[in-house]
């Protein structure tokens, strides 16, 4: 089998397949996703194979063109920049006031995959560590309070997990992020709401040097 069919769904499947070989040049900027030979390439119906394209579009790694079908676009490094600036601000935001905000609930939540991120670390269970980088940022998403900043931040967060799978695939990127999470973790724990705003700022300001650098290097 060449795609895996036991993720959520067949779609979803074909989409982390086709994500990767955009993002490892496989795929190239210009190449068209011709759904017949592509079907036969992953062995997969053309069903789950459109709603993976329609998937990639709204991730914007690719685009829909009329009469003539989806076309790789790629990384925009521009976009990029701008995407993770703005992140930088309203992820700022969300822990500060996070801080301010968190119940011990939650608290005891980021603890947790605090903890078992470091955990993984040392099984170099990388995949791991990965999910549980998306679920630290989804906890001080939820405990800011706003609902409004948690779905903007939430829907920025999906939309661009292609580009922070690529910047968590350095192992040395992987350990520092896992470093900065604690000292976050450190700062909400004191309640301070500016060092916890500065930090995640200085943190997201890492993640997208690191993907630049990663995707010149590339």
């Amino acid at each position: 089998m060449i795609v895996d069919k036991n993720i959520k769904s067949l779609g979803e499947s074909v989409f982390l397949r086709l994500e990767e070989e955009i993002l490892n040049g496989t795929l190239k900027v210009g190449d068209s996703l011709t759904e017949i030979s592509l079907s036969q390439r992953l062995g997969v119906s053309r069903t789950p194979l459109r709603s993976a394209i329609h998937t990639l579009a709204e991730e914007g790694l690719v685009e829909i063109i009329p009469n003539k079908g989806a076309v790789v676009v790629g990384v925009s490094t521009d976009d990029l920049i701008d995407i993770y600036n703005i992140r930088m601000k309203l992820e700022g935001t969300a822990a500060s006031l996070a801080a301010a905000r968190i119940d011990e609930e939650s608290l005891s939540r980021l603890r947790e995959s605090q903890e078992l991120s470091e955990f993984y670390l040392t099984k170099k269970d990388y995949d791991h560590i990965k999910e549980l980088d998306s679920e630290f940022h989804s906890i001080i998403y939820r405990a800011s309070g706003s609902r409004h900043l948690c779905k903007i931040l939430t829907e920025l967060h999906r939309n661009i997990r292609s580009y922070r799978r690529l910047s968590l695939s350095v192992h040395d990127r992987l350990e520092a992020s896992i470093k900065e999470h604690g000292d976050i973790l450190s700062a909400i724990e004191c309640r301070n709401s500016e060092e916890a705003e500065r930090l995640t700022c200085s943190h997201i300001g890492a993640a997208r040097d690191n993907l630049l650098l990663t995707l010149e290097k590339r």
